[in-house]
């Protein structure tokens, strides 16, 4: 579902910067967006409660984490938190650099929960664990969305302020 979303987002706001809209206009831009509508999406996740049924909660998320990693609860809530950061960060063309290198960072991390998942065939929200031949390459798509949004981000100009402060110091 993750990767639908991200494909579809990425075909519809490129589609609508080749209509015109401007913050869309390129490929790296237009996938930078829907890498965040992605990010929101699988952030949501990690908060819902157990009883919800219409789709995965923050249990299914635990049940993924591998037991060498501590307090598997927090870091479910801290990396869904991370997960939303990244998405804003990546819509704000000033902070999307940023995010995307450390959304790579992020995604590196969670590989082994990923690998735990699937080796150790831990169900997602009631289905079967999806396998590793599908997890990897999924994950190294998302790692270069982000760094490829990162790489295309417009360079920061110094400002006067900047500059000013480089040449007292």
């Amino acid at each position: 579902m993750t990767l639908a979303v991200l494909i579809i987002g990425l075909l519809v706001l490129r589609a609508l910067g080749a209509l015109g809209v401007r913050r869309f206009a390129t490929w790296a831009a237009s996938g930078a967006h829907a890498l965040a509508v992605m990010l929101v999406m699988t952030a949501s996740a990690h908060f819902v409660p157990a009883g919800v049924t219409v789709m995965p909660t923050h249990a299914d998320l635990v049940a993924m984490v591998p037991p060498f990693v501590p307090a598997p609860d927090a870091m479910v809530y801290t990396t869904g938190v991370l997960e939303l950061l990244g998405a804003i960060g990546l819509v704000v063309t000033r902070t999307r650099r940023a995010a995307g290198l450390s959304l790579v960072v992020l995604f590196l991390l969670l590989l082994p929960a990923n690998v735990y998942a699937a080796v150790a065939d831990v169900p997602f929200h009631g289905a079967p664990a999806s396998p590793l031949w599908q997890r990897i390459p999924e994950q190294v798509l998302y790692i270069g969305v982000a760094l490829a949004a990162a790489l295309s981000a417009p360079a920061r100009r110094p400002t006067a302020d900047t500059r000013a402060a480089t040449a007292a110091a």
